[in-house]
């Protein structure tokens, strides 16, 4: 696959697919679903120029330091985490950049996803200003919350429909503005869900981010993953959603042991590292 990749014989997209699937995901899990990176950072221009690469997140960074400015936040927090009980290992990140409640967040508005998010918030819609209402508005959280670290699903590259409310669901209206959520809103350069789609998936394939695609895959699915190089890259999340970290056969007692699964199941889950 990697030489396939390497000699440009199947697309970027396909190439993560493959990944994803060699390391253990699958659309059939939700804790464990297919994990795709941003890949832009202009969300706010009339018009998407491929060619300039300052349009491009910076791949090299896991997404919650792609902003310079959260980088001093979160070397400090791993720096001055101390377990007194010596035994959860420091970590950069509390949260996880990808988990069940994450993929429900984006595809509230299409079922199974929609039930399933009702279920998860006891019976209702969660909060407006808490729901996926803005493709912009989300890239923007991201750089300001060095706690919200999310990537993306492979839906962004290819499935329009997740972007309307076909169904008409009352998804509530944000707080201070007023503005009833309904579609997403999407960023000034696309017309339309399809046009988002075909630009964003024009971005995933363009010259710069098969370029540099590799760095990202490092972060997710390679070495920096853990141990030295992890901690070098800013890159250690919570312990528990490393594969292997915990022994759940080796808990005798069936309420720990349903505790950790759920917090495993919650949490997100970390790659098998390839």
């Amino acid at each position: 696959v990697f030489q396939k990749w390497v000699n440009r014989e199947i697309s970027n997209f396909d190439y993560l697919i493959q990944l994803n699937t060699m390391a253990g995901r699958t659309y059939n899990d939700l804790a464990q679903y297919p994990v795709f990176p941003w890949v832009l950072r202009d969300y706010t221009s009339e018009e998407l120029d491929l060619n300039n690469p300052a349009v491009f997140r910076d791949l090299s960074k896991p997404i919650g330091v792609v902003n310079e400015k959260n980088a001093k936040t979160v070397k400090e927090k791993y720096e001055n985490f101390e377990d007194p009980l010596g035994m959860i290992d420091k970590f950069h990140y509390g949260t996880h950049y990808s988990n069940a409640a994450g993929v429900m967040h984006y595809l509230i508005r299409v079922e199974p996803f929609t039930t399933l998010h009702i279920q998860l918030q006891s019976g209702r819609f969660d909060c407006a200003d808490r729901q996926f209402h803005s493709i912009p508005a989300t890239w923007q959280a991201l750089m300001d919350n060095p706690n919200d670290v999310k990537e993306l699903i492979p839906e962004f590259f290819y499935f329009p429909e997740f972007l309307e409310n076909q169904n008409g669901f009352n998804l509530g209206q944000l707080q201070i503005s007023k503005e009833v959520v309904n579609d997403v809103v999407l960023p000034k350069w696309a017309h339309s869900p399809e046009d988002f789609i075909y630009k964003h998936r024009k971005a995933l394939e363009s010259e710069y981010v098969s370029a540099h695609l590799h760095e990202w895959i490092d972060l997710i699915f390679g070495y920096k993953q853990r141990g030295p190089a992890a901690v070098e890259a800013l890159n250690v999340f919570y312990y528990c959603t490393y594969e292997g970290a915990v022994d759940l056969d080796a808990l005798t007692d069936e309420k720990e042991r349903k505790a950790l699964e759920g917090m495993i199941n919650n949490f997100g889950q970390t790659p098998c590292q390839l």
